[in-house]
C-alpha cells in the first residue's frame, strides 16, 4: 500500500484486519450506545433490497432487541420508499422477511418527487441530457425527507447505509442518502459488508446481488460498477491495501478528489 492509498483508507476508517463476528458485535454495540446516548426510542432505515440496507437493518434489529432485553424501550422501523413500483421489489420484501423489523412503513415517493421535478423544471434550468440524473437526486432527497419525518415523530435516529467503497467514490446524493444520524457500515469495504451479511445468515442471492442505486428512470437498475468505470473488487482492493491496475487507480483517485465536497461539512468563513 503506497502512502496516498494508505492515507485515503485511514481517512475512510478502513481497518487493516477484519473479523466478521467481531464487527457484528462492535457495530451492534455502537448502534445501541447511540440510541441510549441520545435518549432515542427508534431506529429508522430505508430498505432498498440491496445488501447494504439488508446488513444495516439486521444490525439495527439486533440492537433494538438487545436494548429491549436490557429494559430500554427501543424499536426498529424499516421503511419502504419505492418510486411507484420498484423493479426489484421482491428483493426488498425478502430482505424485510429476513430482518423481521418491529414495524414496516411504506411511503411512495412518486407524487412528491414528480411534483418537485415539475416545480423546479419550470425554472427552465435543467438541460435535457442531465434531467433524469438530477431527478434521481430529487428521489434520493425525498426518501430522506420521509425518513426524517418518521424519526422526528418517533424520537428516532436515521440510519445511513454509507460504507467505505461508496464513500471513496462519492456514490451518494449529498443531503439525500448521504444524510443520516448514524452510519453503522462506515469503514467497511463492499466485500466486508457481504461477509457480514453471510455471517448473519443472509442468502447468497441477496448478498451477491448486483449493486444498483436505481435512481435514473431512463436506466432502471443500472449497475453501480457501470457508473464507476471500475469494479467493486478494484475499489475494495485499493482500500484494503492490495495492488490495483494503473487505470483503476487513476479512476479511483480522480473520483475521490472530485467528490471531496460530499464528505465535508458545509464551508464557513474562517475567523
Amino acid at each position: 500500500m503506497d502512502e496516498e492509498q494508505n492515507s485515503i483508507a485511514t481517512t475512510l476508517g478502513v481497518a487493516a484486519d477484519f473479523d466478521a463476528a467481531q464487527e457484528v458485535s462492535r457495530r451492534i454495540g455502537f448502534l445501541s450506545g447511540c440510541l441510549r446516548n441520545t435518549s432515542g426510542r427508534t431506529f429508522v432505515l430505508g430498505i432498498s433490497g440491496g445488501v447494504d440496507s439488508l446488513v444495516a437493518g439486521l444490525l439495527a434489529q439486533a440492537a433494538s432487541k438487545g436494548l429491549r432485553d436490557d429494559g430500554y424501550q427501543a424499536r426498529f422501523i424499516a421503511v419502504r420508499l419505492p418510486y411507484g413500483v420498484q423493479a426489484d421489489e421482491a428483493d426488498a420484501q425478502r430482505s424485510l422477511a429476513l430482518i423481521k423489523p418491529d414495524r414496516v412503513v411504506t411511503i411512495d415517493i412518486k407524487p412528491a418527487a414528480d411534483a418537485m421535478l415539475s416545480a423546479v423544471d419550470g425554472a427552465d434550468l435543467f438541460g435535457a441530457d442531465r434531467k433524469d440524473f438530477h431527478f434521481g437526486n430529487i428521489k434520493a432527497r425525498q426518501r430522506m425527507i420521509a425518513q426524517y419525518a418518521l424519526a422526528g415523530a418517533t424520537g428516532g435516529l436515521v440510519i445511513g447505509t454509507d460504507q467505505a467503497a461508496e464513500a471513496l467514490m462519492g456514490f451518494f446524493t449529498k443531503f439525500g442518502d448521504g444524510a443520516a444520524d448514524v452510519l453503522p457500515l462506515a469503514g467497511l469495504t463492499k466485500r466486508r459488508v457481504r461477509a457480514i451479511a453471510e455471517h448473519m445468515g443472509a442468502p447468497r442471492e441477496l448478498v451477491f446481488k448486483v449493486p444498483t442505486a436505481d435512481l435514473e428512470s431512463d436506466k432502471p437498475l443500472r449497475p453501480d460498477e457501470e457508473v464507476y468505470g471500475v469494479t467493486y473488487d478494484e475499489i475494495d482492493d485499493f482500500l484494503e491495501g492490495r495492488p490495483v491496475g494503473e487505470h483503476a487507480r487513476q479512476v479511483i483517485l480522480r473520483t475521490y478528489y472530485a467528490s471531496a465536497h460530499k464528505r465535508s461539512l458545509p464551508v464557513a468563513p474562517n475567523r
